[in-house]
């Protein structure tokens, strides 16, 4: 299913990216050396030469400098019960049900573990994270295997990366998928898409909420969102962030 997803997106961009504009790539989350984007529920991604991989407990490094031959090149214990992965300029965010663990890349084929994120409203959640500069959002899902107490958007400040502290959350109803675009977010949740201003990150401000499906997770790729919805693709212009405008559906 995600393979079919993942060509569909592919198809959407080749024909609709011709009529628009490329941004520029310093409005991604994504750093310059990091070769495509993933949605922020990816259990891999590709850095430089590098595709990194997780599993239920551990992160695995390889190497495609060939690229026909990827070579597995090192394995590194995380933890327990990993999710999702994000990369942001040298640094890999690895979410788990219980914390989000924040490694270094600046050694490529040797991560090293610099910290880890807690929130006090959650003892177990699911949470995917995305980081924009010297700050980290996760949505933490109370609902279902996830347990924990409260589902909320966790708003976390890594300027000390080998500290990150929680400044702020915002109570949401059933979170999964987000991602942001210059300084607006995008959280995919029970009720739809919302969509907030994070021009003061730690003042996260719900702008509207986009209804008529059930949001999984986001790319935003270029000034275009992708809306991976339970029964398909959705894809909106964010030229104004603020206020996405339809552009197809593809179920």
């Amino acid at each position: 299913m995600r393979q079919a997803l993942n060509l569909i997106i592919v198809i959407a961009i080749c024909s609709l990216q011709c009529s628009k504009n490329a941004a520029s790539p310093a409005s991604a989350y994504a750093s310059p050396s990091t070769s495509g984007q993933g949605g922020s529920l990816a259990r891999f991604t590709i850095v430089g030469n590098y595709l990194y991989t997780v599993d239920d407990q551990k992160l695995n490094v390889f190497d495609l400098t060939n690229g026909a031959s990827p070579e597995l090149r090192n394995t590194v214990a995380v933890g327990f019960e990993i999710e999702t992965i994000f990369p942001f300029k040298d640094r890999l965010f690895i979410g788990s049900t219980s914390v989000v663990h924040i490694f270094s890349i600046s050694d490529p084929l040797n991560p090293k573990k610099l910290s880890e994120a807690i929130s006090p409203q959650m003892l177990r959640r699911c949470d995917p994270v995305v980081a924009k500069d010297t700050v980290a959002f996760a949505t933490l899902r109370s609902s279902g295997p996830c347990g924990g107490i409260q589902s909320i958007l966790a708003v976390y400040d890594i300027k000390d990366i080998t500290r990150p502290v929680q400044k702020a959350f915002y109570p949401v109803n059933e979170p999964y998928g987000l991602g942001y675009w210059n300084d607006v977010l995008y959280v995919c949740d029970r009720s739809g898409l919302l969509v907030f201003d994070i021009s003061q990150p730690y003042k996260p401000l719900l702008l509207k909420t986009i209804t008529g499906g059930s949001y999984v997770d986001v790319i935003p790729y270029s000034d275009m969102l992708i809306c991976w919805v339970r029964d398909g693709i959705v894809l909106y212009d964010i030229t104004n962030n603020q206020e996405p405008v339809l552009l197809a559906k593809i179920i």
